[in-house]
């Protein structure tokens, strides 16, 4: 079921990738040239310069140690080497232990949809979960985020519109640390990566969550509109100078041929996807599995 939709959501995706691939083998016998050619199609996918590079590098010295040749045979080392890069290592919360998770992101890209379907996940895991509704500064995304709560069952702590985003941390963690509460998922407000007022407020509210909730785990997840391609690289990096973070949740991945961008975030920065958007409904989001994505586009 999860890879049918995954399939269908990254239709577009894969018609950009895999059907220039079927080109280049019909249309190629020497094998070096075909190599040249992926690579070519790979960049023209989003998959990125450096990683196109990196991805045939390998290709080819893997090619050298083996006799097979053919279409299949090199398909098959290329999906190898692009669920490499996608197989970033992560090391799995403790099902017993406390979580908090900062989602941050520029405006539009689907933050609050994504907070409430991890929130809906988590409670069909069993645990209990409190939102915080820190985006104070965009008109209607604290009553957005509160859809959202009712919709899953979660409690929600919230501030007025304009109010300082860093004191509505301020209260939503003492909440959290004063009842029994297992995950803490904090909206922030949507910002462009360039605008340094804005990042600053983010550094403020990491330094909330780490002084009021010491010793518990936080974690760091960005909203990626896969739409946006190798714009999305910048983006990451810029939010990674400010939050260093801990994995991406990729959303609109139906309404792209870019998806490719994915490899050459992951594989520039080693912060690995976490999660997939895969529809509009309330439980269309899943882990993310690197060979399932792998093979939905090659």
């Amino acid at each position: 079921m999860f890879f049918s939709k995954i399939k269908e959501n990254l239709k577009k995706t894969k018609e950009a990738l895999d059907v220039k691939l079927s080109n280049v083998f019909a249309n190629n016998k020497d094998i070096d040239k075909v190599i040249d050619e992926i690579e070519e199609t790979l960049i023209l996918s989003d998959v990125g310069i450096n990683t196109s590079t990196m991805i045939c590098g390998n290709l080819r010295d893997e090619l050298k140690k083996q006799a097979d040749k053919s279409e299949n045979a090199i398909k098959k080392l290329l999906k190898q080497e692009m669920e490499k890069i996608l197989s970033v290592s992560y090391e799995e919360q403790d099902s017993d232990g406390k979580e908090v998770i900062l989602i941050v992101g520029v405006n539009g890209v689907g933050k609050t949809t994504s907070i409430g379907k991890i929130a809906n996940l988590y409670k069909r895991n069993g645990k209990k979960v409190l939102l915080a509704a820190a985006d104070t500064f965009r008109a209607g995304a604290v009553e957005q985020l509160d859809i959202w709560a009712k919709r899953t069952g979660c409690d929600i702590c919230t501030g007025n519109d304009g109010q300082d985003p860093a004191s509505v941390i301020f209260d939503a963690a003492n909440k959290f640390k004063n009842n029994d509460y297992d995950i803490l998922i904090c909206d922030t407000a949507g910002r462009l990566h360039n605008k340094s007022n804005l990042m600053n407020e983010l550094e403020k509210i990491n330094r909330i969550i780490d002084k009021n909730l010491n010793g518990i785990k936080k974690e760091v997840y960005i909203v990626l509109d896969a739409t946006t391609g190798q714009n999305g690289t910048i983006q990451v990096k810029s939010f990674y100078e400010k939050t260093n973070l801990d994995g991406i949740i990729l959303t609109k991945l139906d309404s792209t041929a870019k998806g490719g961008v994915i490899f050459s975030i992951v594989s520039e920065l080693n912060v690995p996807i976490r999660y997939i958007g895969i529809g509009e409904q309330i439980d269309d989001i899943e882990k993310f599995n690197p060979k399932e994505f792998v093979e939905a586009i090659v």
